[in-house]
């Protein structure tokens, strides 16, 4: 699978070490930086990790910053994307059954590596369940087209 890996420099160490286990694991993987401690902004990681979901250059991408929220948050500014924000391997399931989310944002200041390891374990093993949560996930990719609810 091919997978974009993007950070802050908050969560450097944490990039740089998944980004060798999803090597190891066979993945292709892009890390988008950045690529040394020097202080950068999340937003501009973020967006360069949603072009690349969004060109279909990466399949599916983590988001990492100090707390996972602020990178999070600038993924999803893209409609291409869907990143979910997970701490533990069943909301990175959930994401992928429920939401498609084609992205996992995580704090780095909040996980360990080995819980890290197993949301993307989660998020990378699962399928989409489509069927009742296809109508929804469309909805997101299209908020303009949709109808109020009744």
């Amino acid at each position: 699978m091919r997978i974009a890996i993007a950070s802050d420099h908050a969560a450097l160490a944490l990039k740089s070490a998944l980004a060798e286990y999803l090597h190891a694991s066979g993945h292709d993987v892009a890390d988008l930086g950045p690529h040394d401690e020097s202080s950068v902004d999340y937003p501009d990681y973020g967006f360069r990790l949603a072009a690349a979901i969004a060109d279909g250059s990466a399949d599916r991408g983590i988001a990492l910053c100090g707390s996972g929220i602020g990178i999070s948050i600038a993924v999803n500014r893209n409609p291409a994307a869907r990143a979910a924000l997970v701490s533990e391997p069943l909301s990175a399931r959930l994401a992928r059954e429920h939401n498609d989310a084609n992205v996992i944002a995580m704090g780095a200041r909040l996980i360990g590596i080995e819980m890290a390891k197993a949301c993307i374990d989660a998020f990378l093993s699962t399928d989409f369940g489509g069927d009742r949560h296809q109508r929804r996930v469309d909805k997101l990719s299209n908020p303009f087209t949709t109808k109020e609810p009744a």
